[in-house]
């Protein structure tokens, strides 16, 4: 592993992937203006996912924010229900944020993950777009998320949802914002029965060796990592604030459990082995899972990646788990 000052071998597979993106000759995201890579982003999303699960429920949601901006966001349910239909239990839900820098990204990008992993756990997932930088820099995200997560606690009944078995979850800068969320969450009794956690960003500056190791050549490049937080961040002091980097958070002590999965030829490996030891150390419950060869990203390559099948898999049984529910 990359704690031990070794580079990673990646799986056969990946590296197959990393040189047809290589040959495709595309530039890198720290290349382009936030809208070109925005564009670009989009362009490429579902490439090599899996086909598209049906959903028999799947509605849009409109979620205020503390500033009086309307949130967009999507619900999607295995099972059909509707708002005003009370013949059945209410469903348990994963609350989602996107990857993508804060500067990248919508609920569209990370539409089929969310809708694979509704179909695996059996359960109702709601993917929100919070707002991205440069346009809205720190801590509008982190903001937006909380905002929609206690909007979607107190809004659950109505949406045919369980307040009581609640999740929260992301991936990378979504990873983030969820661990922020589930500090929140905790310090304002707002109860979380998971927090899921696709390799997050948790530390306020990029100085472990993983990030030396994977600077270049491994999909998430350390001019893109600066390039994203560049937009994202607007004072010094903001990389110290825990609602950036939950690493620094004063105290971990009583957060939800957590799934954490991580790339191990990932740059943020190091950091969210740390996040999971911390938290471990300060007695929160973590399910941790190491995917060997491949990079940040593959969760969404499910189509080439065996990895990215085992994570999808990993983490649904998770939330089944936490939820205590049954496969549909």
């Amino acid at each position: 592993m990359s704690v031990l000052g070794r580079q990673a071998a990646l799986s056969s597979e990946m590296a197959d992937v990393l040189r047809r993106i290589t040959r495709a000759g595309r530039p890198h995201f720290h290349h382009m203006t936030p809208l070109q890579a925005r564009q670009a982003y989009a362009a490429g999303a579902g490439v090599l996912e899996l086909p598209s699960v049906p959903m028999a429920r799947a509605e849009a949601l409109r979620i205020p924010s503390r500033d009086g901006a309307a949130l967009h966001a999507m619900l999607w349910d295995p099972q059909a229900r509707t708002s005003h239909d009370d013949a059945h239990e209410p469903r348990p839900v994963l609350v989602y944020f996107h990857g993508g820098g804060f500067t990248i990204g919508s609920v569209a990008t990370h539409a089929l993950l969310c809708q694979r992993l509704a179909s695996l756990a059996n359960c109702a997932v709601v993917s929100v777009d919070y707002r991205l930088a440069p346009e809205h820099p720190f801590p509008t995200a982190h903001n937006d998320a909380w905002d929609a997560l206690q909007w979607l606690h107190a809004q659950a009944s109505a949406l045919g949802l369980d307040p009581a078995r609640m999740a929260v979850g992301g991936d990378s800068a979504g990873g983030t914002l969820s661990t922020a969320c589930a500090l929140h969450a905790r310090d304002e009794g707002l109860p979380l029965s998971l927090q899921l956690l696709f390799y997050p960003g948790c530390s306020p500056h990029q100085e472990w060796p993983s990030h030396h190791l994977y600077a270049t050549g491994f999909m998430l490049e350390r001019e893109s990592i600066d390039y994203f937080f560049s937009h994202y961040l607007q004072q010094a002091g903001d990389r110290d604030n825990w609602r950036f980097a939950p690493l620094v958070a004063p105290d971990l002590q009583g957060m939800a459990p957590a799934w954490v999965g991580l790339a191990e030829c990932d740059p943020l490996f190091d950091e969210g082995l740390a996040y999971a030891d911390r938290m471990r150390f300060e007695g929160v419950s973590v399910d941790l899972e190491i995917y060997r060869g491949v990079v940040h990203g593959f969760v969404q390559m499910g189509r080439a990646i065996p990895q990215a099948r085992e994570a999808h898999a990993h983490a649904a049984q998770a939330l089944r788990q936490a939820f205590q529910t049954e496969p549909a």
